[in-house]
C-alpha cells in the first residue's frame, strides 16, 4: 500500500521552501529547496507531483502572504490620515519587508511569468486597489486609487532596476504632496 497524504508535513516543507524562495528567489533546480527544506527532491516531488506544481504553490503562498502584509499596511487608520498611512506603507513595500515580494514577483510582471501564474499581472494589479479606493475615499478620493497604484508600481520596478532608494522614497514622498 502507499502512503497517505500527510497535509502537515506538506505545509512544513511549503513554507521552508516559500521562505527559502523569498530570502533567495526561485531555484532552477529543485536541490536548493530540498536542501533548505531538510527533506530529499524525492520526497518534494512525492507531495507536490512535478517541480512547476511547487514552484506555483510557492508563489501562491508568498502572494498571500504579501496581500495579508500590503493590505494591513493599506488599510485605514482611524488616528492618522491616508497619506500618512500611504507613507508608512511606502516604507513597507519598498522596505526590507516588500523587497522579496518584489524580487520574486518583478519576474512575473513580464510575459516570461505567465505559463508558470496565468493571470498574475492582472490580479497583482487589481488586488491592490480596493484597498486603496477606501483609504482614498478618506480623503474624498477614491477615484485616484489607480494613479496611486500606478506611481507605487512604477516606483517599485525603478527601485528594482536601480536601487537607488533614496531617488524613489523623495519622488513617492514628492507625490503624495499632490494628492491632498
Amino acid at each position: 500500500m502507499g502512503r497517505h497524504p500527510q497535509p502537515e508535513i506538506k505545509q512544513r516543507l511549503l513554507d521552508a521552501c516559500t521562505d527559502y524562495a523569498l530570502a533567495h528567489g526561485l531555484p532552477d533546480r529543485l536541490g536548493p529547496l530540498a536542501t533548505a527544506t531538510g527533506a530529499s527532491s524525492r520526497m518534494l516531488i512525492y507531495h507536490f507531483d512535478t517541480r512547476d506544481n511547487l514552484l506555483r504553490e510557492i508563489l501562491g503562498q508568498a502572494r498571500q502572504r504579501q496581500l495579508d502584509a500590503f493590505t494591513d499596511l493599506l488599510r485605514v487608520r482611524a488616528d492618522e490620515p491616508y497619506t500618512a498611512t500611504l507613507s508608512r506603507a511606502w516604507s513597507g513595500m519598498a522596505g526590507p519587508l516588500g523587497r522579496p515580494y518584489l524580487r520574486m514577483f518583478g519576474r512575473l510582471h513580464d510575459t516570461a511569468g505567465e505559463p508558470l501564474w496565468p493571470g498574475f499581472r492582472k490580479g497583482a494589479t487589481t488586488d491592490w486597489l480596493a484597498p486603496l479606493e477606501e483609504g482614498l475615499r478618506t480623503l474624498g478620493r477614491p477615484e485616484l486609487a489607480t494613479v496611486v497604484l500606478a506611481v507605487i508600481r512604477g516606483l517599485l520596478m525603478d527601485l528594482d532596476a536601480t536601487g537607488d532608494a533614496d531617488r524613489t522614497d523623495r519622488a513617492f514622498a514628492d507625490f503624495l504632496t499632490t494628492i491632498t
